[in-house]
């Protein structure tokens, strides 16, 4: 019994656990929109014809450097400043933006919907957009 216990304490301990990529190296790159939803109603899809609002085909959130973000709304006004992920790795946090986005101080959010993959990012902003009348909007991304 001592020994069967020796050799699985030795086989578990020449386990490795697969290191887990950090969700900065993931995100670091340029994304565009592949479907954006505000409120909950579907107005754009990548490639599609006949969407609600054509404007998101400039949409381009830049996070491949480290410390700057850039970021081209529906309107196709470029904000730039400086992006963080939360802690948790929950929230994408763009911070210090100029020039400042109406009734935002500076800062847009949001919520990290589902762990990226480095081929697809989901986001929901923790805040309404002034831009598309007062909705919350969630993105659903793809690299450039």
């Amino acid at each position: 019994m001592k020994k069967r216990i020796v050799i699985m304490m030795l086989a578990l301990a020449g386990c490795q656990p697969k290191p887990v990529k950090p969700i900065t190296d993931l995100i670091t790159r340029v994304w565009k929109a592949n479907t954006v939803k505000e409120a909950d109603i579907l107005v754009y899809t990548l490639g599609a014809t006949g969407n609600l609002k054509p404007g998101y085909t400039n949409y381009r959130l830049d996070l491949s450097q480290s410390d700057k973000a850039t970021l081209k709304d529906i309107d196709g006004r470029l904000v730039s400043g400086t992006w963080t992920v939360s802690t948790d790795n929950k929230r994408l946090i763009l911070d210090n933006l100029n020039p400042k986005p109406t009734s935002t101080g500076g800062i847009i959010e949001f919520y990290i919907l589902a762990t990226p993959d480095g081929s697809t990012f989901n986001l929901q902003r923790t805040a309404e957009s002034r831009k598309t009348g007062n909705t919350v909007n969630q993105y659903a991304l793809i690299p450039e």
